[in-house]
């Protein structure tokens, strides 16, 4: 399996904003995390997702069962140790391709 580095994100509990599902209504937030490889490509693409952060791109609400919550975005992302490619699981020898594309 090898090494790997393991984003943490950690959002909080807030207010909807303009272009969400329902503007000014509170959310529900969350701790998610992600797997990359411990390499140059691995290193590179946590850049890339860090920008994509900071643009507001990795994560969007969703509505769920009448409550408002944070989700992943569009863009992909390794969230397991099992379950291989169908279960967002890591390694995957395609996702810093896919991801890459997607950034």
């Amino acid at each position: 399996r090898g090494t790997a580095l393991q984003p943490l994100f950690k959002m909080s509990y807030s207010c909807s904003k303009v272009g969400d599902p329902h503007p000014g209504q509170p959310y529900k937030g969350g701790t998610f995390c992600a797997f990359l490889p411990d390499n140059k490509e691995g290193l590179k693409t946590a850049k890339l997702l860090k920008k994509a952060f900071d643009c507001g791109l990795t994560f969007q609400i969703k509505s769920c069962n009448g409550e408002e919550r944070v989700t992943w975005g569009l863009i992909p992302h390794k969230t397991s140790w099992e379950g291989g490619r169908a279960r967002n699981g890591y390694p995957d020898a395609r996702y810093l391709r896919e991801v890459g594309t997607v950034l």
